[in-house]
């Protein structure tokens, strides 16, 4: 193999003997990092030939790198972390099939930018790679391969948005065919789809700082709903077209307010003839072999359904219509505007009836997905004298306990026990909250 030292026309600080042409023919020219080699901030590296950094390689990027070709790291790459000065640009132009980011080693990048004049599976992700800062998918499907890798023992490719990490641009034409992981407690879209189509689940912040949930979704997976198809006596039709994964490696189940969206194209049309009063979000119940309603609130504008769910270890989820006769047993009745101004109207969060259901717990979260109140055995009395919600957040796991909440939407969940001839069964009330308190 013959040898060629780089010439670069930008400002870089590299050890110039770790880095050569690998030429093995006139085409199959590689860009070959063997040793120590370091982007410095506000310069430029830019290469049209495949890229390897070898297992003995330490590639530091604090400045800019344009990858042209096929991307391979089995040594380290990685940013310096007091700096937030690195952009990595994966680039694929004049090209007939996807670009290879590949390698046994974990690449971590600041922020990142894929963009393809190939429209579909432009990036063919064989490697684990880590972002710090802003994901840019500017055009082009990422295609993550999640066959084991015998060298590590992990998936061959796994895409990982640490805390505070975010992406932009994601749609039909840009995101991410596999797992997404996400680290941190902070709000988060999976830039996720299937088959050319973008379909996104959006989740609040854990109650876990160290949570890590990874999600995917699934289109068309016939085998999937054959296994999975009993639901329980409250769902009306379930939607076997697609489906979404989310998995935490939790040692405590975490509560997170999950969003999930419909599509014209691709949600069954009976699914939507009245959404906004009967489509809700249903999970499957490991345990009990069943698809479980889960509550939610519909939002016909942005096509989005909410509601809290719990997650620790797999949860898949989908979209179903519920029976509304069942949902209104027991003649509970919820109001969705507080305002504790003493004056007797709305001073405290009322529920109807909810004392004829002792077995009941009331959550209630902000915009953000944090829980602010939570409690069971909401209202004992039912005259509002003891333990309701009056604008002050409160209960087990909430936020600034005991002081009072910022006017504003807010989100409640209610769970009781319903009971008739036909045995006992659990009801989930979701909806908006209005809270003044100015």
């Amino acid at each position: 193999m013959s040898q060629h030292y780089l010439k670069l026309t930008s400002l870089l600080l590299v050890c110039v003997h770790s880095l050569s042409y690998g030429q093995e023919g006139s085409e199959n020219i590689q860009l070959v990092n063997t040793g120590l080699f370091i982007v410095r901030p506000e310069t430029i590296l830019s290469t049209r030939f495949d890229f390897t950094n070898t297992a003995s390689g330490s590639f530091v990027n604090d400045g800019s790198a344009y990858y042209y070709k096929d991307f391979a790291n089995d040594g380290y790459y990685g940013i310096s972390s007091s700096l937030k000065s690195s952009s990595t640009y994966f680039i694929l132009s004049n090209a007939t099939q996807a670009k290879r980011i590949s390698g046994n080693n974990l690449a971590s990048f600041y922020n990142v930018e894929f963009d393809s004049e190939l429209n579909g599976v432009a990036f063919d992700l064989k490697s684990n790679i880590d972002i710090a800062g802003m994901a840019h998918f500017k055009n082009g499907i990422v295609k993550v391969d999640p066959t084991k890798n015998e060298t590590t023992s992990l998936s061959h490719g796994m895409v990982t948005f640490l805390a505070g990490a975010q992406h932009e641009n994601v749609g039909n034409q840009s995101f991410v065919e596999g797992a997404v992981e996400k680290k941190g407690n902070d709000r988060f879209e999976y830039p996720i789809g299937d088959k050319n189509n973008f379909r996104p689940a959006l989740i609040s912040a854990p109650d876990n700082i160290n949570a890590t949930i990874v999600g995917q979704y699934y289109l068309e997976d016939a085998s999937f709903f054959a296994t999975h198809k009993n639901t329980s006596g409250l769902i009306k039709v379930l939607n076997e077209k697609e489906y979404w994964r989310l998995e935490g490696n939790l040692k405590q189940p975490n509560m997170v307010v999950l969003s999930l969206e419909w599509n014209e194209e691709i949600t069954p049309s009976e699914l939507l003839e009245n959404a906004e009063e009967e489509l809700h979000i249903v999970r499957w119940d490991a345990k009990q072999q069943i698809w479980v309603d889960e509550g939610g609130v519909v939002d016909m504008s942005l096509k989005r359904v909410t509601t809290v769910a719990e997650i620790k270890d797999f949860g898949y989820f989908t979209l179903a219509t519920v029976k509304r006769d069942w949902i209104i047993e027991g003649d509970v009745v919820i109001y969705n505007l507080v305002t504790p101004d003493g004056d007797g109207k709305n001073d405290y969060f009322i529920i109807e009836n909810i004392k004829k259901h002792p077995n009941n717990r009331v959550e209630i979260y902000n915009r953000w997905g944090v829980k602010v109140y939570e409690t069971t055995g909401y209202d004992p009395n039912g005259d509002g004298s003891s333990n309701v919600f009056t604008g002050y957040s409160g209960g087990k796991i909430t936020v600034d306990k005991s002081k009072k909440l910022p006017s504003g939407t807010y989100y409640y969940v209610v769970t009781y026990e319903y009971q008739d001839a036909n045995g006992s069964r659990m009801i989930k009330k979701a909806a908006n909250l209005h809270l003044e308190t100015n």
